[in-house]
Formats: structure tokens, C-alpha cells, sequence
């Protein structure tokens, strides 16, 4: 069920009237539980039991910790939570990866082996590190364990954000449910806002995106350098807007719901470095990956050669994180070498020169990250830098994205950020939301396109 088909709609109406209607807030986190468990099984009933069984596990294991004062049985309790669920995404989402990996080596020895059949859970990733966080903290004593189970499975399970994030912590989500919240007709109405314009996000731009960028990685020694180009920059723009499009959902949805969650996007295209651009992309992952890896490896407290090491085990994991394949696992590799280096060259340069290195480097990793192999990258690669000869094709849909694209991060630095943001009480916010309307109702494409965080 995508946010932007018509079944969500359908059901988002009957959950936002269900919750608002009632006068007891257990009855509505029970509705929301019940919805969101709905929600996660309209993909495939059978995962809902890895929902259950990381909220179950996650839940009794952090009031354990908390009660208990011995450190070897806290510790063994946050290994019970790290082995359970970093044991099911290790199954489902690289089990199959680390055997197709080794069947090089198990043919040279004549022990060739079938690969392995495993359906990827949807929003694994996101679930599996959001209790992760919960767990970590309770025994951080950082946090104080919900001691409502309801809560708890809330929080885990909470539909707008479970399958593609963004990663809400306890500590943002928990004390919200807590108290049932006030109805609001303004936040009513920003959340629908919001929500409007991830959908524009999506079907307007990412979509439109996707059918230059989708086609040419398909084939890229087919095509010409600059039409190479065109569609590494339409896969740039596709994935930000496709996913910063399912956060702003996200976001709106929870907000007309009486809940808010964590900004995930500030146009990341706009950084002047690497270290800026991951302070705007991806920002709830990016901040996880700093608490909870970055930091306890030491950080930046050893000295350079430590603090360049941890950057790399970060990254790369990070990587790995996104999916199960090599090419992701050199796109976190050559973000932490950009990182790396430019703590080596701490240069101040032009802030125009940062931003056209730092761009150019965030598209080299897109290539990596959208090739479905090494082959293909280099083929992306090989047309980028010599330009050979091929077909040349500027689609005018895909062309005008791009456009769109460049003007609003430049609209952005100027004082038409405010406007851009749709203020509930300025005059022309009802006349933008009518115009977004009419523009998915007459240029969505036909058919709908899954977001690109699904499958991570």
C-alpha cells in the first residue's frame, strides 16, 4: 500500500476519523496499533510475527536492564536485543548476499551451492535499528523503559514511518503518546500541507526522474556522454525528491494523526562538504550511525588515524546497511574516503568550488548506488568521463525535473524560503495547495511507482 494509491487514502480517512472520534486515548493507540499491523500486513501477513517478535523481545529486555544493577546481566540482556534483531536482518537481507559472494570460491573447489531464495521483509532496516536505539539507551540508562507494552508496540510499529523511516527514537516518540493530543484544525491542515507536497515530491518529480534514470542505467554504453550525464543528475534528483517526498508524508501524516516526527531533509544539495551534506541527508540515519557506531568506535578521541578508521567502519557499514550488494558497499566506502579527505585537506576554498566538488563527488556515489553491479558502473562511468559517441536523448518531462530541481535548492538561499515553506496563515498557502492538486491530478504518471527506500 503506497502512500500516494488511492487504498492509503482510503484507509488513512477511516484511521484519521476513527482516532479523532474517540475520547480515550488507549482506544486510540489500540486503533493506531491495529491500523498500523493492518498497514504492514496489506505487503505480507506472514512478516508481521518479526514485528512482534522484536517488539516482545525489545520491550521485556530494556525493563529487565532497567531493573537490574548487575552489569554482566545488562549486558547480556542488550546482546539478547543485538543477536535477535540484528539476527533477522542479517537472514532476511544478507544471508543470500554473503553466499552468492562466496560461490566464486565454492565453484574453484567444486562445492557449488543453489542461492538462497529469501523475501526481503519490507522496512526491516528501519524497524530492526528504531528498537535497536530504544534498547541501546535503556542500558546507556539514558532512557527510562515505557512500562506500557501498548506503548511500546506503538512506537514500533507506528505505520506512517515503518517502512522507510524516518528513524524516530523513543525518546522522540514515546512521551508523545503518552497524553492524548489536542485537535487542532492548523495542524490538521499543515499535515495535509506537508503531506501534499511529499506527494508532489513523488509523482511529479521523483517519477519523472526515474523514467530518464531508469532507462539509461539500463543501458548506458547505448548512450551519448551528456545525455549519461543528464540521467546520473535525474537519478540525484529522483532519489532526494522520492524520498525526502515519503519523509514530508510521513511527517504529514503523523502530524494530522497529533504526533510529530523528526525532519529527515534540508537540501542536501546545497552542502559545501561532505560532512555538511550528511548533516543534510538522511539525517535521522545519519545521526544514528553517529550515536551508535561512529562514537562508541571512539570516534574522533584517538587521533587521526583512529578517527579516519571509524569515519571508514561507519560508512561502510552504513553502505551495507542501504542494501546487500557490493556496489553499495563502495558507495559507503567512497563516502568515508570524501569524508576522510577532507579532514586531511582541511582547505578553505571557495564556497562555490566546495559545492561544485562536493556535488560531484555525491554523484560519483550515486552511480555506484543505483548500479545494479560493477559492470554497469563502469559503464556509467566510461560514458561520463571519455563521451563517447551513442544515442542522444533529453527527455522533456525528465529535462523540466531537473530544472525544477536546480531552481528550488537556488530559490532556497534567497528570501523566498519562508514562502516556500506554505505558511497555515499566508494568503497564497490555499492557492499552492489547490495548484498541487490540480497538477498530480492532470500529470501524475499513469501508473505508480514504489518508493526507493522500500527496498532498502
Amino acid at each position: 500500500m503506497l502512500f500516494s494509491q488511492i487504498e492509503f487514502l482510503i484507509f488513512f480517512a477511516i484511521v484519521l476519523l476513527a482516532v479523532w472520534t474517540v475520547r480515550s486515548n488507549r482506544t486510540r493507540k489500540a486503533i493506531l496499533l491495529v491500523a498500523s499491523y493492518y498497514f504492514y500486513a496489506y505487503w505480507d501477513y506472514r512478516f508481521c510475527g518479526l514485528l512482534l517478535l522484536s517488539t516482545a523481545v525489545d520491550f521485556y529486555v530494556a525493563n529487565a536492564m532497567h531493573a537490574s544493577n548487575h552489569t554482566g546481566k545488562r549486558k547480556a540482556l542488550l546482546l539478547l536485543s543485538l543477536i535477535v534483531n540484528l539476527g533477522m536482518l542479517g537472514y532476511f537481507k544478507y544471508a543470500g548476499f554473503f553466499v552468492e559472494s562466496a560461490r566464486a570460491i565454492l565453484d574453484g573447489y567444486g562445492l557449488g551451492s543453489e542461492p538462497l531464495e529469501i523475501i526481503l521483509p519490507v522496512g526491516i532496516s528501519f524497524f530492526t535499528f528504531q528498537t535497536l536505539s530504544y534498547t541501546i539507551d535503556v542500558y546507556r540508562r539514558k532512557l527510562q523503559p515505557t512500562p506500557s507494552l501498548l506503548d511500546f508496540a506503538l512506537f514500533v510499529a507506528f505505520f506512517p514511518q515503518l517502512v522507510a523511516g524516518p528513524i524516530v527514537r523513543a525518546r522522540e516518540l514515546l512521551p508523545q503518546l503518552t497524553s492524548f493530543p489536542s485537535f487542532s484544525r492548523r495542524r490538521l491542515y499543515g499535515g495535509f500541507q506537508m503531506f501534499l507536497c511529499g506527494a508532489v515530491k513523488k509523482v511529479l518529480l521523483a517519477d519523472r526522474l526515474g523514467e530518464m534514470s531508469d532507462v539509461v542505467f539500463a543501458g548506458p554504453d547505448l548512450y551519448g556522454g551528456l545525455t549519461v550525464w543528464l540521467a546520473v543528475i535525474a537519478y540525484a534528483g529522483q532519489i532526494y525528491y522520492d524520498f525526502s517526498g515519503y519523509t514530508d508524508m510521513a511527517i504529514g501524516a503523523a502530524k494530522m494523526l497529533g504526533y510529530r516526527f523528526p525532519v529527515n531533509f534540508r537540501h542536501p544539495y546545497l552542502a559545501i562538504s561532505m560532512a555538511d551534506f550528511w548533516h543534510r541527508w538522511h539525517m535521522t540515519l545519519s545521526r544514528w550511525l553517529r550515536d551508535y557506531l561512529y562514537i562508541p568506535l571512539g570516534g574522533s578521541r584517538g587521533g587521526s588515524l583512529a578517527t579516519y578508521r571509524n569515519l571508514m567502519i561507519t560508512m561502510t557499514l552504513g553502505g551495507l546497511w542501504h542494501g546487500a550488494a557490493w556496489t553499495f558497499v563502495l558507495w559507503g566506502i567512497w563516502h568515508g574516503l570524501a569524508l576522510s579527505v577532507q579532514r586531511v585537506f582541511s582547505i578553505q576554498l571557495p564556497k562555490p568550488l566546495s559545492w561544485l566538488i562536493t556535488v560531484g563527488v555525491v554523484l560519483v556515489g550515486w552511480v555506484l548506488f543505483r548500479s545494479p553491479d560493477m559492470q554497469s558502473a563502469n559503464a556509467v562511468f566510461s560514458q561520463m568521463a571519455f563521451a563517447r559517441p551513442g544515442i542522444h536523448w533529453f527527455p522533456p518531462l525528465a529535462i523540466g525535473a531537473i530544472a525544477i530541481m536546480v531552481a528550488e535548492h537556488l530559490a532556497w538561499r534567497t528570501s523566498l524560503r519562508r514562502a516556500m515553506r506554505l505558511p497555515i496563515d499566508a494568503w497564497y498557502s490555499p492557492i499552492a495547495t489547490a495548484i498541487m492538486l490540480w497538477c498530480i491530478v492532470l500529470y501524475a504518471p499513469e501508473s505508480f511507482k514504489p518508493f526507493v527506500y522500500f527496498q532498502f
